[in-house]
């Protein structure tokens, strides 16, 4: 176990199960159940196996583990260089975790080109586990921009009636956010002379060099988590994808943003990060008040939930950027805790919309008297949406709004506010869906949650109220890393003041 190069083992498991779907060629329904039953069985083993990096991560080592690295490309030396610290190795273990349930929520629902979908989902884990884990900058980036193609796809070709401007708007956005970026990792290799993360986290680039940096990285960071007022391609992309689609771009795909400012905006470009501070704080409390308003008056299901989505990204980036230790974990404790609350709020609703195939709040009302079980699993998933303390919602946004008070109160009050407007929009919804009479003929032979449905919602049940609990299964992992950020962090910025001194006496 202590040879096996366990990173690219978990990265690339989920291409074997793509090879042997293609392989399967038969257009029967022998065929279609043999394809679900090998898209789940890899993924149960990818997460089987990924336990294994959690088995061998040493919580007190700040630095990248279980390292692999061979030479990739030789002439600018890009190398294949994997490595997982305590804040990537946890979404690692996320991405493996999430899997299996798109694979289950697909069971059904979706009929078309089932092997093909599920081609485009292992396709899509392995690009994900390697954005975490790659330790060149070259490596994540195509990592990064590779996995919109199958999300593309399967928003494309899977998804609702204007899938096709969804997937368009979904691909463009992120695409040309992405380009600045990669001509700053240009930028980067010719002041460096390297591509090596561990390396270039260590080189002191100039401070005027690092502002034009960190905007470039920012434009890509920001619509991909998304950021106001570059999110507008969510809640379309959201609406139109599959149920199993809009979990994986809840849960996963949005968290590579937040990834991304942790792993270079802060320690690479921390003058700037400093600097921009406030520019960041700004756009963040806009983002938890104005997308909380505009979730109030939605009247599509998966749209109310995608604003939701963007306000409470907007307390990620609120707390990364107080660059102190509650801010920074409760922004890491947040991404976990949304991905597990958001995509079992979008299972819940693709559970009515399978029965109904509508996502119109006003078409339901009522379902407790018929669907009790489905009402608790959803109330508890709402609460958590809602931050009510004993389930995960509340660790993370309790210590990000700490976080920011501890450097400015008035950022803190206007992002409080979005705490009293989530209750009022989840709340809101919670009553016009489930709360009710039952006087809709069409609800009065709705059926409650099937044996499959119950293995996809009672196990997230069990880690949302884990997790607010117990959030130190969580902080236990990411305290020597955090630690690590937040001191280089402030190294940089006090040496920078410091030689300012020197040179003005």
């Amino acid at each position: 176990m202590a040879d096996l190069p366990i990173l690219t083992v978990v990265t690339f498991l989920p291409l074997v199960g793509a090879l042997i779907i293609f392989l399967i060629w038969e257009d029967s329904e022998v065929a279609r159940r043999n394809v679900r039953y090998v898209a789940l069985f890899t993924t149960i083993v990818t997460f089987l196996v990924s336990l294994g990096i959690w088995y061998r991560f040493d919580n007190a080592q700040s630095g990248f583990q279980m390292v692999e690295k061979t030479d990739w490309i030789q002439q600018g030396g890009i190398a294949y260089h994997m490595g997982v610290d305590g804040i990537s190795m946890l979404f690692v273990i996320l991405t493996t975790f999430l899997m299996p349930f798109c694979v289950l929520a697909s069971w059904e629902s979706v009929k078309n080109r089932i092997r093909e979908y599920m081609i485009a989902f292992l396709i899509l884990e392995t690009l994900m586990i390697g954005v975490f884990c790659a330790l060149d900058i070259v490596l994540f980036y195509v990592f990064f921009e590779a996995g919109l193609i199958p999300m593309f796809l399967i928003i494309g070709v899977w998804g609702g009636a204007r899938r096709v401007y969804a997937s368009l708007k979904f691909f463009l956005y992120t695409l040309l956010g992405s380009v600045l970026m990669l001509l700053a990792i240009m930028a980067m290799y010719w002041q460096a002379g390297t591509t090596d993360i561990p390396t270039l986290l260590a080189y002191q680039f100039p401070t005027n060099m690092q502002t034009w940096l960190w905007v470039a990285f920012f434009a890509s960071f920001a619509v991909k988590m998304p950021m106001w007022p570059v999110h507008t391609w969510l809640p379309d992309a959201h609406v139109e994808a599959p149920t199993a689609g809009s979990v994986i771009l809840a849960a996963i795909l949005l968290k590579m943003g937040g990834y991304g400012f942790l792993r270079f905006s802060l320690p690479m470009f921390p003058l700037a990060s400093a600097d921009l501070q406030y520019f960041v704080f700004t756009l963040s409390v806009i983002a938890i008040i104005y997308t909380s308003l505009v979730a109030l008056m939605q009247e599509d299901i998966k749209k109310l939930i995608a604003y939701s989505s963007v306000a409470h990204m907007g307390y990620v980036t609120m707390g990364i950027f107080t660059a102190n230790i509650h801010g920074v974990q409760g922004a890491i404790f947040q991404m976990l805790a949304h991905g597990l609350v958001s995509g079992a709020l979008f299972l819940c609703v693709g559970v009515v919309y399978d029965r109904m195939h509508t996502r119109e709040i006003a078409a339901y009302g009522g379902l407790v008297n018929n669907m009790p079980k489905y009402a608790v699993a959803f109330l508890i998933f709402t609460m958590a949406n809602v931050g009510l303390p004993g389930t995960a919602g509340f660790v993370g946004e309790f210590l990000t709004l700490l976080g920011a008070f501890q450097t400015n109160t008035w950022v803190a009050f206007g992002a409080t506010t979005g705490v009293v407007l989530s209750a009022a929009y989840a709340l809101w919804l919670y009553r016009r869906v489930v709360f009710g009479a039952l006087d809709k003929e069409a609800l009065k032979s709705i059926l409650d949650l099937n044996s499959r449905e119950k293995a996809l919602l009672y196990p997230l049940i069990v880690l949302v109220i884990f997790f607010g609990v117990y959030p130190s299964a969580v902080f236990d992992v990411t305290q020597a890393s955090v630690d690590n950020l937040i001191n280089n962090y402030q190294a940089a910025i006090e040496g920078t003041v410091k030689a300012a001194q020197a040179v003005s006496n």
